[in-house]
């Protein structure tokens, strides 16, 4: 007998109204929380990132060294609005045009 009144002391306790967080308001907050993190681990990095890209490439000038998103090394021959004329190893016949968002990293030619 004794046993059944600590099991039910015990289920009333787990079944208080407002519960850990304090009900709704602790469910709202804990949600605020949750997009709050989501913005700065995930949103606000791939923004910084992005921007920092789409500056890379407006700088793209004739004759910059360009890595592309497969890997390959070359020379920017020409630069139109979306696309650029890379020209890859001492062969100059190996021009290629491609997106300005295949190119992953821009190295200044010397002057």
């Amino acid at each position: 007998m004794n046993f059944l009144l600590t099991a039910n002391a015990a289920t009333d306790a787990a079944t208080v109204p407002g519960g850990m967080f304090g009900g709704l308001w602790g469910t709202v907050i804990m949600l605020v929380l949750m997009v709050f993190f989501f913005w700065l681990m995930i949103w606000k990095p791939q923004k910084k990132e992005q921007k920092r890209i789409n500056e890379m490439h407006a700088a793209m000038t004739v004759g910059d060294y360009v890595v592309t998103t497969s890997g390959f090394y070359g020379v920017i021959i020409d630069i139109t609005d979306e696309d650029v004329i890379v020209e890859f190893g001492n062969n100059k016949n190996c021009r290629i045009p491609m997106k300005r968002t295949a190119i992953a990293q821009v190295e200044k030619a010397e002057s």
